[in-house]
């Protein structure tokens, strides 16, 4: 047989740890799960892209394979960043897609430029066309989503700070 739920008085406050009315917002949390694992996928394809390319063709063309191994340690950093969303973490993440999206704006420059220099596609050269372009569009749709939950996190701060008084 079913307990019967107690109810609390209508005068009573909620428990101390039932947070979940004023929970604020997270990079991690709905459509930035899906940031996080486009990142963690992105930071696999090029871990294991730079490394077949610095352990096989290294002699070809060094810069552009570093470049490569690069851009896999700060899509790293930024899904673990954007992940754990705490303020700390948010920064980095924050960091790290800024460094990612000028890194893709000038290999991809240079790439279309100077394209001898890069002999074989890397993650960022033609502004990630080898990866559809999402490397040059990724940085831009996680600078925003930090953005607003950024944005919504204080608007749930006052709220929460308003709701106390």
């Amino acid at each position: 047989m079913p307990e019967p739920q107690r109810q609390s008085p209508p005068d009573s406050q909620p428990e101390p740890h039932d947070e979940s009315q004023h929970e604020s917002p997270h990079t991690g949390h709905g459509f930035g799960r899906l940031l996080v694992a486009v990142y963690g996928l992105l930071a696999l394809a090029a871990t294991g892209r730079s490394i077949l390319q610095i352990s096989e063709y290294f002699d070809r063309a060094p810069v552009p394979y570093i470049l490569s191994a690069v851009a896999a340690v700060i899509y790293l950093v930024a899904t673990v960043g954007l992940a754990r969303g705490d303020r700390a973490s948010v920064r980095l993440a924050t960091i790290a897609l800024s460094v990612e999206l000028v890194g893709v704006l000038v290999v991809g420059t240079v790439s279309a430029l100077r394209p001898q220099a890069f002999p074989d596609k890397t993650v960022w050269s033609h502004f990630g066309q080898g990866y559809g372009f999402v490397p040059l569009l990724l940085p831009l749709v996680g600078l925003w989503w930090i953005r607003r939950t950024a944005r919504a996190s204080a608007a749930s701060a006052a709220e929460v700070a308003q709701s106390a008084d």
